[in-house]
């Protein structure tokens, strides 16, 4: 491998990988840094920085092909097709492995090879795909996006409520951003990363409940949080518009996180990143900013 590898982000328009992209230009030459994405055309602005960028569909192994080409280190980052996942990623790692990528880092779920929510066996399985490839691969077992609770603060400082079925499960949730320059620090590590797991999340874990004052605090209105079984809260989900099949995802990712599928302390994400992880709080008062 080259002294100066270089390195593709896949999905690099979406609101993980564009921000990969952000991380790298921060430690890297834009030379080095490829962005592989459905429409090119969205990324243009990247592309006038000096970032490679290459049009790339896991659902079409010909661009794959073509996106990987010269690579040494790809971040693949999990599709956002649930249900679809794994086929889309056997595509990405076999182009990856024809092309002779020498990493392989693949954002997965925290603890997935113990994790009660419905969305790990994709993860489970892509991670048994990278296994067997033969290609070194190391995984980015990433916890909950703080991001994920953004939708639900204008309605619950409405209402004065936020629902959910995650009890008293501890979540330690960290922002994009987080996982962002975790991905970016093993793609530029000097330390060879073939084999690592990492098992990333915020360093102060939360209760829902906990989540709803926080939000009463930063935010000047009272909120509570209302616990409720998981059919009830995925039937509520259903009602505020959400399609059947992603309200019960969430529903059973809530339940997940009740049994502790989102709970680690181990501070691998502040250790990879060299800073601690931004705080609930902090991510609640800069949404509030807009």
């Amino acid at each position: 491998m080259s002294h100066s590898p270089r390195l593709l982000v896949t999905g690099a328009s979406g609101a993980l990988g564009r921000l990969v992209v952000e991380a790298l230009l921060e430690r890297v030459e834009p030379s080095r840094v490829v962005a592989a994405v459905r429409d090119p055309a969205k990324l243009a602005d990247l592309a006038a920085r000096g970032v490679e960028v290459r049009a790339a569909d896991y659902e079409q192994p010909d661009t794959l092909a073509a996106a990987f080409a010269g690579i040494d280190r790809l971040l693949l980052i999990s599709s956002n097709a649930v249900g679809q996942r794994r086929p889309q990623h056997a595509n990405a790692i076999a182009a990856a492995k024809d092309a002779a990528v020498g990493l392989i880092a693949y954002t997965s779920i925290l603890h997935a090879d113990r994790s009660p929510l419905g969305l790990a066996v994709e993860h489970v399985q892509t991670e048994a795909l990278l296994a067997e490839s033969g290609v070194p691969f190391a995984l980015l077992r990433n916890s909950w996006y703080l991001e994920n609770y953004f939708g639900v603060i204008a309605p619950a400082l409405e209402h004065g409520l936020v629902f959910g079925s995650a009890g008293e499960g501890r979540i330690a949730a960290a922002s994009r951003a987080d996982y962002a320059a975790a991905a970016a620090a093993v793609l530029t590590a000097t330390e060879d990363q073939g084999g690592k797991i990492y098992e990333l999340a915020g360093d102060d874990a939360f209760t829902m409940a906990e989540w709803a004052a926080t939000l009463a605090e930063v935010g000047g209105k009272p909120v509570a949080y209302r616990d409720l079984p998981q059919a009830d809260y995925a039937a509520l989900l259903v009602q505020h518009g959400l399609p059947e099949g992603f309200a019960g995802l969430l529903a059973d990712s809530d339940v997940g996180a009740s049994k502790g599928g989102l709970f680690d302390d181990g501070g691998a994400l502040a250790r990879l990143i060299g800073r601690p992880t931004t705080t609930l709080k902090a991510a609640l008062a800069a949404a509030l900013k807009g």
